[in-house]
């Protein structure tokens, strides 16, 4: 029988997602390769760690993910 979903598991993979990409090498290619591999890996880094800072619920059998993205109070 599978475990109950935790959403913290989940946004803790998001995490390790978002690390990941980060020490992930740049293959061997040059020019426009070169720079749609950087261009894709900041998305990639973007969307895992904006859902790994995001504060997860369920509510009502429903996966609520909150994720500020107001700019940090000066």
């Amino acid at each position: 029988m599978a475990s109950p979903f935790d959403p913290n598991e989940m946004i803790e993979r998001f995490r390790e997602r978002a690390a990941s990409v980060k020490r992930r090498p740049l293959p061997p290619v040059a020019g426009e390769e070169r720079q749609h591999f950087l261009s894709q890996a900041q998305v990639d880094f973007q969307d895992f760690a904006m859902i790994g800072d995001a504060a997860a619920t369920i509510e009502d059998g429903v996966l609520i993910l909150r994720v500020d993205l107001r700019p940090p109070a000066k």
